[in-house]
């Protein structure tokens, strides 16, 4: 694993389980996002088909090398098939311009609020959301869960949580 990569860390082994939980095997699940690949590697053995897509080509290669099918692109904008399971662990620490701008920096870094890209992803996932389809979406207390559960555009529900000295992560199910 390189430097420029995520690194499967608590908040992708939480997103890991709901996903596995989630999973059904007629599913056609996309991993956004996908850092190191861990969470789309295990989709793969429980649903239909996975794809993973990452802006980070470090992060599409280490995807590749665990078997996944990745395409480097930014959130879902490459896609044009659609998903009954949309995973994302978004980048959801609060982040500013002095922040440094390298593999490691960009995947945690969701903007002043921490919600920046999460909310850029909500409004383009419904382009690729299969009708009746499900996403699982990382929160972090430290940006707010809050705003995520009371989009408009969603129905969410708290379906997995850890509670770390410094933060509450949660899993939210959003559907539409």
């Amino acid at each position: 694993m390189t430097r420029d990569v995520y690194p499967p860390s608590e908040d992708s082994f939480l997103l890991r389980d709901a996903a596995l939980d989630e999973a059904r095997p007629d599913d056609r699940a996309l991993e956004v996002g996908t850092g190191s690949g861990v969470v789309a590697e295990a989709l793969a053995d429980e649903t239909r088909r996975v794809v993973a897509t990452d802006v980070n080509l470090a992060a599409v290669r280490a995807a590749r090398d665990r078997g996944v099918p990745a395409v480097r692109t930014d959130l879902v904008a490459a896609l044009d098939a659609s998903f009954d399971l949309v995973v994302f662990n978004p980048p959801y620490l609060p982040s500013s311009d002095e922040t440094p701008d390298d593999g490691i920096a960009r995947a945690v870094g969701g903007g002043e609020t921490g919600r920046e890209v999460a909310e850029r992803f909500l409004d383009e996932v419904p382009r690729v959301l299969a009708p009746e389809g499900r996403v699982l979406l990382v929160a972090s207390s430290l940006s707010g869960i809050e705003e995520f559960e009371e989009n408009e555009g969603f129905d969410a529900e708290r379906v997995a949580s850890d509670r770390y000295f410094f933060e509450e992560l949660v899993v939210l199910r959003l559907t539409q």
